[in-house]
């Protein structure tokens, strides 16, 4: 089986809060991930720890939607969830470089995820956990790359506003 974490950084043109402030405003992850369509906060949520969302996530065979809570939660430093509150768990972290931020997209498949699918698919367990690490290896970089234009995108718009 293959390993069951992988992470993958990107520089982006931003300061580590202006890449904080969009990773971690889960209600726009649709206009970023390969998978996750959107996501909405708990009632009374705003993104600090302890606090709950839910992603509605499709792919041509599926569609489901879960649940998970925040566990890091530092402008400008870091963002992370965790899925089912203890399943896997996914993550931005964000370093100050020459020419904005290095962000850094990281995933963790938990062994309460582990098991929870050893119950759930029993022999065909090895298989569904190996298409969830074929979807992240594939996801992270995707999801950094739109991640990216769009703060490019904001950038340029920053900048024709200044200079009108």
């Amino acid at each position: 089986m293959s390993t069951l974490s992988h992470s993958d950084s990107i520089v982006v043109p931003a300061s580590p809060e202006e890449v904080y402030d969009l990773v971690s405003d889960v209600t726009r992850t649709g206009e970023w991930s390969p998978v996750c369509r959107g996501c909405w906060w708990d009632e009374g949520a705003s993104g600090q720890v302890g606090d709950w969302f839910t992603g509605r996530n499709e792919l041509p065979d599926r569609t489901w939607e879960t649940r998970s809570r925040v566990v890091a939660a530092e402008r400008g430093r870091e963002f992370a969830w965790l899925v089912g509150g203890r399943n896997a768990r996914w993550g931005y972290t964000l370093e100050p470089v020459d020419g904005g931020t290095r962000l850094t997209e990281s995933w963790e498949f938990l062994p309460a995820g582990q098991a929870s699918f050893r119950e759930r698919y029993g022999d065909d367990a090895p298989r569904q956990v190996e298409d969830r690490v074929r979807a992240a290896h594939a996801g992270i970089p995707a999801t950094l790359a739109a991640i990216k234009r769009i703060l490019e995108a904001q950038a340029r718009d920053a900048q024709e506003t200044n200079a009108e």
